[in-house]
């Protein structure tokens, strides 16, 4: 299934369902993302969840099914809630819309499927996450003392109704 983009500077990316030969790419970006990775099992955890997990990943579109991964997003659809538990990018596609592209399509997967509302987390210092949730209506409903570690930081909750 693929997902529809608005219009962007970005490059041209297609957003499609991760498979599991895409893992090893997803994981490089992991790594070099965040201070506390995912590892394999988890992803491969959210593979398996069926109905209730999905990675979405933008791949550049004129490489075809084997083009590069830029980046993903990781989301659970539970009863009338979409959750995105993850969302990266690779370093040399970062600030092109690629991100953009992807919480796009992650929140017509969850219409698709019945969410009203939308729940992430963000470090509390990360500013530039935050302004991009913002542009697609999310707003802060509360925080999470301490939820962030290597290094200890708060997340910020934040919310989009009418999906």
């Amino acid at each position: 299934m693929q997902y529809p983009v608005p219009p962007d500077p970005s490059p041209d990316v297609r957003i499609a369902p991760m498979r599991h030969e895409d893992l090893p790419e997803v994981l490089a970006i992991e790594v070099v993302s965040f201070s506390l990775p995912w590892t394999e099992e988890m992803f491969q955890n959210d593979l398996a969840r069926g109905t209730l997990a999905e990675v979405l990943v933008a791949r550049l579109s004129d490489g075809g099914p084997t083009a590069p991964i830029a980046g993903y997003i990781c989301i659970w659809v539970v009863s009338e809630e979409l959750h995105i538990n993850n969302l990266a990018v690779a370093p040399r596609w970062r600030r092109r819309g690629i991100a953009k592209h992807l919480l796009q399509a992650a929140l017509e997967f969850g219409q698709e499927r019945g969410a009203r509302q939308a729940f992430l987390e963000v470090r509390a210092s990360n500013q530039a996450a935050q302004r991009l949730y913002r542009q697609f209506a999310f707003a802060p409903v509360g925080a999470r003392t301490r939820y962030y570690t290597h290094p200890i930081e708060d997340a910020v909750v934040m919310r989009r109704d009418g999906l």
